[in-house]
C-alpha cells in the first residue's frame, strides 16, 4: 500500500512539474516565440577562437544543447550588413530583394540612396533625423512578414537594433514596431511609419540614462589581459584609436572620450550590446511576447562587434573582449527567457550579417598576398579610357562598391551602342592591379559559369546596380578604408561570407552538420516549422534534421 502511495504520489509531483515547465506550450505544438540573433561581423571562427573566453551559458550552451550547422555561407556579393539581414529574413538575395548594398546610386535622381531610408517619414523620440527610416526599398517579404500575414497580424513582430537597417529590414514591412538607438540623443527611436510616438515604457528607458552609466567607467578588459593571447598585444599595430585618445591601448577612458565622442561612443565598445540587451529585455517584458495567442517574434541585432571590429582588426584584444562581453549578454538574456517563458518554448537562431578580413597591411608584411585597389581617380581613369574611343566627356556618373554607372544621357545623346562601349573597356579594367574578374551587368543573357558569377549576379539588382561590376583577388580592399588598420568586409571569400548558424530551443535536438547551407535557406527553415507561408522571393531550402521527431 505504502509503495502503490509513494509511486502515485511521485506520478503526481512528475505530472505537476510537466505542467508547470509547459504552462505556456501551444496547443499545436509551435513555439511561443522565435528569437533572431543576428550578430554583426562575426566569423564562424569566433565561435571556437575565443571559447576561452565563453562561460557555459552563452555560446557554449548553444552549441551544446542546439544544433550547429557548421558550413553556412552567403550565396551573394557584396556581404555588407543592410544585404545581410535583407537575406536572412527575405530568404533571398539582393537580385530579388532589392537591399543590393548599405548605400547605392540612384541613377534616376543622380543621389546616392541609403538602405532605410524614407523621407516621407518623421523621427520619432528624437528631433534629429535619425529616424526617417522605413522598410521601403525592401522589394520582397520577409519571414516577419509572412508571420503577420498569416494570422491577420495578430503576432507581435519587433525589431530591436542599435543600427537602424539592422532593426528595420528584419522587422519587415508590417511589424508591430522596430525601434533603433540614436547617438546624438542617447534615445532609443523609431519613425512615423510605425508610430506617432514612443510607448510609455520606451521613454521610461529613455530616461534612465543607462547610455552615460554604461560610459562612466574605463573600459577594461573582462579577464586578465595577459590571458587575450590569440591575437595582437594590447596597444599593438593595425589598430585605429578612438577620436581625442592619448593612448590606443586598454584601458580605454570611456569618460574622457566621451566629451569629444559624445553618446554614440557606447556603439564602439561591448557596452553598446549590452544596452541592446538591456532594451530587449525591456521590449519582452512590456510587449508580454510570447505570451499571446499566437507565435511572435523578435529580430534582435547586436552591432557593436561590427564598430569594434572595423577600428581595431579582427586581431585586436579589443574584438576579442567584445565577444568575451557578448558571452556574457547572451547568457542573461537566455536566462530571463528560461525564467520568463521556458526556452521549450522558444525557437532561437544565432547568425550574422557578414564576417571579416584581415587587415591588408599585416598581411603584406607577413608576407601573405593582399593589398588596396587605387580608387582615388578610377572615376576619371575610366572615362578618360572611354573618352579615347568615343570622344570627350563624363562618361562615368558614379563609381561605388566596385560598380561603376555609366552617363547614360550622354550615352544616348551619341547613340552609341552601349554593350559595345561597356567590352571595349572591360581589358583596361581587367588589368587593374588586384582585379579578380569584370562583368558587364548590362548584358542580359549572361549566365553563372562558376561559383564567383553566381554570388556576383546573386548580388546585384535589375533596377539599382551599375553596369560594370568587378571583383578583387583575396584580401584586397576596395580602397584605402581599414587598409592600414582595422578591418572591413564586403567580398565573395570565405572570410566574409562564412559566418555561424546555430539553432536552439524549442524541439532543437543537439548536434551539428557540416552540410553546406546558404544563408537564404534560414527565412525558409523557421517559415516550415511555423507551417506559414513562405517569402515571397524565396530562393532557400528548408533544414532538415534539426527537430526532434
Amino acid at each position: 500500500m505504502r509503495k502503490l502511495l509513494f509511486v502515485a504520489v511521485s506520478i503526481l509531483f512528475v505530472t505537476a512539474g510537466s505542467a508547470q515547465k509547459n504552462k505556456n506550450a501551444r496547443a499545436d505544438g509551435s513555439p511561443k516565440l522565435v528569437v533572431g540573433i543576428v550578430v554583426d561581423q562575426m566569423r564562424n571562427d569566433y565561435l571556437y577562437r575565443f571559447a576561452d573566453k565563453y562561460g557555459e551559458g552563452g555560446f557554449k550552451r548553444m552549441l551544446k544543447n542546439g544544433f550547429e550547422c557548421r558550413n553556412t555561407n552567403y550565396n551573394y556579393v557584396p556581404t555588407y550588413t543592410g544585404p545581410g539581414h535583407a537575406a536572412i529574413y527575405s530568404g533571398t538575395t539582393p537580385y530579388y530583394n532589392g537591399i543590393v548594398a548599405n548605400d547605392w546610386y540612384d541613377a534616376k535622381t543622380g543621389q546616392m540612396m541609403y538602405c532605410t531610408q524614407d523621407d516621407a517619414v518623421e523621427s520619432v523620440g528624437t528631433t534629429g533625423d535619425a529616424g526617417k527610416m522605413s522598410p521601403k526599398n525592401l522589394l520582397a517579404t520577409t519571414m516577419t512578414d509572412e508571420l503577420m500575414l498569416s494570422n491577420n497580424r495578430q503576432s507581435k513582430v519587433i525589431g530591436v537594433c542599435i543600427k537602424d537597417r539592422g532593426s528595420i529590414l528584419p522587422a519587415g514591412h508590417i511589424p508591430t514596431a522596430a525601434y533603433w538607438f540614436d547617438g546624438d540623443s542617447g534615445n532609443w527611436i523609431s519613425s512615423t511609419y510605425y508610430m506617432e510616438q514612443l510607448p510609455s515604457w520606451v521613454g521610461k528607458f529613455n530616461s534612465s540614462k543607462k547610455v552615460d552609466a554604461y560610459l562612466s567607467k574605463p573600459w577594461k578588459t573582462l579577464f586578465d589581459i595577459d590571458t587575450y593571447t590569440v591575437g595582437l598585444p594590447n596597444g599593438g599595430d593595425y589598430r585605429k584609436p578612438f577620436k581625442g585618445a592619448k593612448i590606443n591601448a586598454f584601458p580605454h577612458d570611456l569618460p574622457a572620450l566621451k566629451e569629444q565622442n559624445g553618446l554614440g561612443l557606447i556603439r564602439s565598445t561591448p557596452f553598446g550590446n549590452s544596452l541592446t540587451v538591456d532594451f530587449a529585455i525591456e521590449t519582452l517584458r512590456n510587449e508580454k511576447m510570447g505570451q499571446g495567442k499566437y507565435t511572435d517574434f523578435m529580430a534582435l541585432s547586436l552591432s557593436s562587434p561590427d564598430y569594434v571590429g572595423h577600428q581595431f582588426g579582427i586581431n585586436s584584444i579589443e574584438v576579442q573582449d567584445t565577444y568575451a562581453r557578448l558571452d556574457k549578454d547572451l547568457e542573461r538574456f537566455f536566462d530571463y527567457l528560461d525564467k520568463t517563458i521556458g526556452m521549450e518554448n522558444v525557437l532561437i537562431f544565432l547568425t550574422a550579417d557578414h564576417g571579416a578580413a584581415q587587415t591588408p597591411q599585416q598581411m603584406m608584411d607577413m608576407g601573405i598576398p593582399a593589398g588596396v585597389l587605387d580608387t582615388d581617380n578610377i572615376t576619371k581613369n575610366l572615362s578618360d579610357k572611354i573618352a579615347e574611343k568615343y570622344g570627350e566627356g563624363n562618361w562615368v556618373s558614379k563609381y561605388y562598391n566596385q560598380q561603376f554607372w555609366l552617363n547614360q544621357d550622354l550615352i544616348n545623346s551619341k547613340k552609341i551602342n552601349q554593350n559595345e562601349l561597356i567590352e571595349s573597356v572591360l581589358p583596361f579594367l581587367r588589368n587593374m592591379d588586384g582585379v579578380q574578374a569584370v562583368y558587364n551587368t548590362s548584358t542580359a543573357d549572361w549566365k553563372a559559369s562558376n561559383l564567383l558569377t553566381e554570388k556576383m549576379l546573386n548580388g546585384l539588382s535589375p533596377i539599382r546596380s551599375g553596369q560594370i561590376a568587378f571583383l578583387l583577388q583575396p584580401n584586397w580592399f576596395g580602397g584605402s578604408y581599414a587598409a592600414k588598420a582595422g578591418t572591413t568586409h564586403g567580398s565573395n571569400y570565405t572570410y566574409d561570407t562564412h559566418v555561424p548558424l546555430v539553432w536552439m530551443g524549442w524541439k532543437i535536438k543537439s548536434g551539428s552538420t557540416a552540410q553546406p547551407f546558404n544563408i537564404t535557406d534560414i527565412a525558409s527553415t523557421v517559415c516550415d516549422i511555423l507551417r506559414i507561408s513562405t517569402t515571397n522571393a524565396s530562393m532557400g531550402t528548408p533544414m532538415t534534421d534539426l527537430i526532434v521527431k
